[in-house]
């Protein structure tokens, strides 16, 4: 009888042993299934707010075409691309990597170190953001005859956007990282061009002005002084009281590791998104560079709901990875890339169709974009089904290896571009940021296959079709270790304690 209760009690060790786990895997999937619904829901806000931004932003960029023509909106788009990469510059990063230290700080409720990156962000971007606008104005006024009246009167009145600009950056991402999509993404993405759109139609048509390039800026300096007033404050609502009862500690040299590469990919990108509009403007005229810009601008509807899933993405990705959690992980990048590709998809068909008579609504200059607004679009189509890649390499410490890759990119979307610009215009300059923007895509999607073992875009979305690329438990520990390992697990911000507890 003594054996047969032992054997029972096995038994019912055995079972509760089983249950315990069905119960753990059951809680696990509940809570990936309880991230999914919190991404979808997130990433329908930011979708709505993307799409009215984008109304407002088409709306504006059609009151400044119309207004000032192609040549002037050549020369708009040229100086707009210099003030976005010295914004990025001026950022440091940190409109990167503060989505990712903010919810590493805040899990654990290390606040003191929260603090400290919010305000070491701030005060370098906004010190580093004057510094280069001083710069820029003594040296259009130290040279009078180097450039073009409209183009000195532009860069003039636009190198005061750059500080301005890069705090709003960091104000945002720290919004995003304590979960305010809306409050971080309208100010940015409404108010600013909102402001632009009003000012150009109470200057052009109310009081019937005549505008160039130089006022446009003067009015996008005021929309951005605006937006990062609303930020501003969204960020000091959503942060938490005990931030503002301890004192700031400043971990100096992880930030600084991490800045360095993440400055160099938010530079790089920029340069990605505008080097066709540099190279027409230096080898052929601000006409084809007006018109090359007005049909990159449009294209990139059709990356709007690849945006709006990463406004909760990235800072999810962080918290998933921290905890080691990769089956959600999984889960959420395969739904990530199926949401993109499918919006992209529904945005990009109706465009492909009336390329035409959207482009002509800015005044018949600009129809001649259609050929490369087509090619931008197919391009940008084949780049949302890899998904957020970007993101789940500099969310997970491969940030070092996304700089290389995006980098070698820009060189080769700068090298095609300067022989293909001259005998095709705009078109030769679509066709090389089309090839390059895919070439980047595919080496992102192999370099996320090989050290975090993450099937590439949509095909995460089947995992029965690709698990020889799925992680095992023995990939999981490996990936852990050789990341702990290298140099940029240095980057990631550890806290205080273990986050989980």
């Amino acid at each position: 009888m003594g054996r047969v209760r032992a054997d029972r009690a096995a038994l019912l060790r055995v079972d509760s042993a089983q249950q315990r786990h069905l119960a753990e895997a059951a809680g696990s999937l509940s809570e990936c299934d309880g991230r999914i619904y919190r991404l979808a829901r997130g990433a329908v806000s930011a979708f709505t707010i993307h799409v009215v931004g984008a109304g407002v932003s088409y709306c504006a960029q059609l009151s400044v075409a119309r207004a000032i023509g192609a040549d002037g909106y050549g020369v708009y788009a040229y100086v707009l691309v210099w003030v976005t990469v010295l914004a990025y510059v001026s950022a440091l990063g940190f409109d990167i990597s503060l989505m990712r230290f903010v919810p590493a700080y805040l899990a654990p409720r290390a606040f003191r170190l929260l603090r400290g990156v919010i305000q070491y962000a701030m005060r370098r971007a906004g010190a580093l953001g004057c510094g280069i606008a001083l710069a820029g104005v003594v040296g259009v006024l130290s040279w009078p005859g180097e450039l073009r009246p409209d183009l000195a009167n532009a860069f003039l009145a636009v190198f005061a956007v750059v500080p301005a600009l890069a705090v709003l950056w960091i104000c945002a991402a720290v919004v995003r990282g304590l979960g305010g999509v809306v409050a971080a993404l309208a100010p940015d993405r409404i108010v600013r061009d909102g402001i632009l759109l009003v000012l150009v139609l109470l200057t052009s048509q109310g009081a019937g002005w005549r505008i160039d390039a130089g006022l446009v800026m003067t009015a996008t300096l005021l929309g951005t002084v605006a937006g990062l007033g609303l930020v501003s404050l969204a960020m000091h609502r959503r942060r938490p009281s005990a931030v503002s009862g301890v004192a700031p500690i400043y971990d100096v040299p992880t930030w600084r590791v991490t800045a360095l590469p993440l400055v160099v990919i938010s530079v790089a990108e920029a340069l990605m998104n505008r080097t066709g509009v540099m190279l027409l403007a230096w080898i052929a005229d601000t006409r084809d560079a007006g018109i090359y810009a007005l049909a990159f601008n449009i294209s990139l509807v059709v990356i709007l709901p690849r945006i709006a899933v990463n406004a909760l993405l990235a800072p999810t990705i962080s918290d998933l990875f921290i905890r080691n959690d990769h089956a959600a992980l999984r889960a959420i990048v395969a739904k990530a890339a199926s949401w993109s590709l499918l919006g992209a998809t529904c945005m990009a068909l109706p465009l492909l169709v009336l390329a035409q008579p959207v482009l002509s609504l800015f005044g018949q200059d600009f129809v001649a974009g259609v050929p490369p607004l087509r090619i931008l679009v197919i391009g940008q189509v084949m780049a949302a089904a890899t998904g957020s890649q970007l993101h789940l390499m500099t969310m997970t410490g491969r940030e070092r290896s996304a700089a290389m890759q995006l980098v070698f990119s820009v060189a080769v979307n700068a090298a095609l571009g300067t022989v293909l610009v001259s005998p095709l215009g705009p078109t030769g300059a679509a066709v090389a940021a089309g090839t390059a923007l895919i070439g980047w895509n595919a080496a992102m999607a192999l370099s996320i296959r090989r050290h975090l073992r993450l099937a590439p875009g949509v095909l995460a979305a089947w995992p029965s079709k690709t698990r020889h690329i799925v992680l095992t438990a023995e990939d999981v520990e490996k990936s852990r270790t050789e990341y702990k390992t290298t140099e940029t697990a240095n980057s990631l911000p550890q806290p205080d304690y273990d986050p989980i507890l």
